[in-house]
């Protein structure tokens, strides 16, 4: 094997011009040569169907056996359904606008779907590769820079059995799973000088949320300082942008706020905005750090850094500068007083993850290939690529959802009795039906204009646009629902909501009964009870 000779680039160091070349054979020109698709080529498209594969399956089953919710399952489904349909896409299930929960505008590129396959799994098989997909710039980075296709199946390996991307993909469904591929590529273009291929991930990435400038903005930074100074600055203050007005002119305009969440910000008041709040943050650095730094290493906060971080060995640390595009969605989802943000099982770490894993491919790509001790010579790149590869397989045996590792496994049963009774209930609801269900129904009821998780709509649990926890009764929702969908009392692995069951009763009439759940009808001659 031989090695491409170029030209540098322009503003490219000698040191950049090395680590993006490949290795190629002598005969590089010839065309069959060129299209040639290697073993390692063909392991890594492999690993991603199989990844793929695998947990579709298990998220399927899971929602088979009554394994997802309401939130943040049905809510997805219910959007994307209308907006398949041509409708407004207002969420009943939440009482707010798909969009203005979020900016997640990369949901319109699953609409074609709906409209062949109008189904969940929809989701969940978009989900589960894009989170697979993931590995694939992983691979793209280190075939460049460790010279070696077979080297860099390691860290791409490394990615899929990461803790925060299997329990990812578990967590019902998120738009921010399409994050770690289109930010990965988006890493791989910069590296590689590629600005139009990096413009068009650049796009994606902000389409899948407004918050995604916790990542752009660092990378910008990186691309200034390391790459072209035009387009770093370009990618900051248009990250800056695009969230500015995704927040104060798409979600203030459909929802009333610009953001649901300042309750996340620690120190802060309940009627602070969000700039009130981020500045209490800062004022607590400089009049009471203790304060600050007591709360970053509270309630295992730190652990969370090292699970998410373990996994690569920390040899990211030999050259840091594209891990520490992370630093900042790492510090916010610690910072953050919302305990899911900073567990590792659910979807906030994954944003963090093609960073911190082509990082420590750079890294380990500026080691040198050997190191000669007396008569020995050690192999310190394959030794480093050796390292990730045990520590990742350490981590996930610790840590992820995997078959071999010691966290225990849902893979759900859609066969079990109690979802076997709950379909059998749910065929006897009608298509159009105006339905408050239970929150383990919703998702398999989710196709129609107006759904609620009861007790909504006769009292408001986190329903609209700030998300009220405990608010009055939705009167014109309320005389519109046509039937409800409970659980029997002490029946099933749930919990019966009976003090709003008996205050609403006497208006409902018995249709059906199973073991396990019950289905109520409208009785128009009896009003509501206040």
């Amino acid at each position: 094997m031989t090695v491409l000779e170029r030209a540098p680039r322009k503003g490219e160091t000698e040191e950049e011009q090395v680590e993006s070349t490949v290795p190629i054979s002598p005969h590089w020109w010839s065309r069959s040569q060129w299209r040639r698709v290697t073993t390692p080529q063909v392991v890594i498209v492999g690993l991603v169907v199989l990844y793929t594969t695998y947990f579709t399956q298990r998220s399927l089953n899971i929602h088979h056996a009554l394994g997802t919710a309401s939130y943040d399952s049905a809510l997805y489904d219910q959007g994307v359904w209308l907006l398949s349909r041509g409708e407004t896409p207002f969420v009943t299930l939440m009482g707010r606008n798909l969009f203005g929960d979020h900016t997640s505008f990369i949901l319109v590129l699953l609409v074609p779907f709906y409209w062949v396959w109008p189904s969940v799994g929809v989701l969940f098989f978009a989900q589960s590769a894009a989170i697979g997909a993931g590995a694939l710039p992983v691979f793209l980075v280190g075939r460049t820079r460790l010279r070696s296709e077979w080297l860099a199946l390691v860290p791409a390996a490394a990615y899929l059995v990461h803790p925060a991307v299997g329990h990812t993909n578990l967590e019902n469904f998120h738009p921010d799973s399409f994050l770690g591929v289109f930010i990965g590529f988006a890493i791989w273009a910069a590296l590689d000088r590629k600005w139009k291929t990096y413009l068009v991930f650049l796009v994606l990435a902000l389409s899948v949320k407004e918050d995604v400038s916790l990542v752009l903005v660092p990378l910008g930074v990186w691309i200034a300082v390391k790459r072209d100074r035009r387009i770093g600055l370009a990618t900051v203050f248009g990250s800056i942008a695009f969230m500015a007005v995704a927040m104060f002119v798409v979600m203030r305009g459909l929802i009333g706020v610009p953001t649901r969440n300042t309750w996340r910000f620690p120190f802060s008041e309940p009627d602070d905005s969000t700039v009130g709040a981020a500045l209490r943050v800062v004022g607590k650095t400089f009049t009471d750090p203790k304060a600050l730094w007591d709360h970053l290493t509270s309630d295992d906060r730190p652990f969370y850094l090292v699970q998410m971080t373990a996994p690569f060995a920390w040899l990211f640390f030999r050259k840091p500068w594209v891990a520490a595009i992370s630093a900042l969605v790492l510090f916010t989802n610690i910072l953050s007083t919302f305990w899911y943000q900073y567990q590792i099982e659910y979807h906030y770490g994954l944003v963090a993850l093609p960073a911190l894993s082509i990082g420590t491919v750079c890294a380990i790509a500026a080691m040198r290939d050997e190191y000669r001790v007396r008569s020995f010579t050690v192999p310190v790149r394959t030794v480093a690529i050796g390292a990730v590869g045990v520590a990742a397989l350490v981590s996930s045996v610790l840590w992820a959802p995997v078959p071999w590792g010691r966290t225990p496994l849902f893979y759900g049963q859609p066969d079990n009795p109690w979802a076997n009774s709950a379909r059998d209930i749910i065929e006897l609801v009608p298509d159009d039906a105006v339905v408050a269900a239970h929150y383990r129904i919703t998702p398999h009821i989710a196709h129609r204009t107006e759904v609620y998780q009861f007790p909504v709509p006769f009292r408001a649990v986190l329903y609209g646009p700030n998300g009220i926890v405990d608010g009055p009764r939705l009167p014109d929702r309320a005389e519109r629902v046509e039937f409800i969908v409970l659980p029997i009392p002490g029946a099933g692995p749930t919990a019966f909501p009976a003090a709003d069951w008996m205050v609403v009763s006497p208006a409902f009439d018995l249709v059906e009964a199973n073991d396990y759940w019950a289905l109520y009808v409208r009785d128009r001659d009896v009003p509501l009870p206040e």
